[in-house]
């Protein structure tokens, strides 16, 4: 059944492409920008729910390839450009009132919605990852089904170097991917890390040759997917989600509280200015 006039594949996305495979029962997301790297912006957090919600009401569509077009998967959050009006509202330094503290936790909770519609959408969704996948990639991929990777993949749960609590997803769902101990290594640390890597520890299934290989074995499994009874595929993925997704949602809460409580700081203030002098941060804990 075609999708209806005006949908998800007739629209002009600003940050995505989205395209029909040739077996047209799988579509192709990809991520487009803003800016090098495939940055998440203002237009990424709005269109993805959008995107989402439109797929999973599309009964045309019985799997999704998510990736990034160009070199990267995401560079991740476009920091100045989400957060930059909320940073110039509490000024230059870490005090802050109850409304800025109650704006930051509507923001939070926009962006934690916006990662959950891919992982609530009843079509699996497989992430195919090259380049760069940071931070908010790293949240991205953890609410897909499946996930592979090309060899130049290089992943980091990056959060605690930009003195900010990771709080899209990645601390509650990737608990259930890649198993506790290698969760706070990655978390605490904010270290990089290579596809052989994030194959070893399950955070991906298969490391492929090329970008052009990991996406073309997205689509495959895409496609062996779509072969399948949509609404056996759709029962299963709930039943896997339903006990997951209830203990994130309460993680998802929490954290959103523990930043507009507590991320109104200088070493948040110095992580940004650092990040524009390009230079590394020197954090007090202040």
């Amino acid at each position: 059944m075609p999708e209806p006039a005006g949908g998800v594949f007739d629209r002009e996305w600003k940050a995505f492409s989205v395209t029909r495979d040739k077996n047209p029962e799988v579509a192709v997301v990809q991520l487009l920008g803003p800016g090098r790297g495939n940055m998440m912006g203002q237009d990424f957090w709005a269109g993805l729910p959008q995107i989402f919600a439109a797929l999973d009401a599309d009964t045309s569509v019985r799997a999704v390839v998510l990736a990034g077009q160009g070199k990267h998967f995401s560079t991740g959050l476009d920091v100045q450009g989400v957060l930059g009006p909320w940073l110039a509202g509490i000024g230059g330094g870490p005090t802050s009132t109850a409304a800025d503290r109650s704006g930051f936790l509507a923001l939070v909770s926009t962006l934690q919605a916006s990662i959950t519609s891919v992982a609530v959408c009843r079509k699996p969704v497989i992430a195919a990852v090259s380049g760069w996948c940071i931070g908010g990639g790293v949240d991205l991929i953890s609410a897909a089904d499946v996930r592979v990777a090309s060899q130049d993949a290089k992943f980091s749960i990056r959060e605690a170097r930009l003195a900010i609590v990771a709080d899209v997803g990645s601390l509650q769902r990737l608990r259930g991917i890649i198993g506790e101990g290698h969760l706070r290594e990655l978390a605490l640390t904010a270290k990089d890390f290579d596809a052989a890597h994030a194959e070893k520890i399950g955070l991906v299934n298969e490391v492929l040759g090329t970008p052009e290989e990991a996406l073309a074995a997205a689509i495959q499994m895409a496609g062996e997917i779509a072969a399948n009874s949509p609404l056996a595929v759709a029962g299963t993925k709930a039943v896997l989600n339903e006990d997951r997704e209830e203990h994130i949602a309460r993680g998802l809460r929490h954290v959103a509280l523990w930043n507009s409580s507590f991320i109104h700081s200088e070493d948040l203030l110095e992580a940004v200015q650092a990040m524009g002098e390009g230079r590394s941060a020197r954090f007090t804990g202040h």
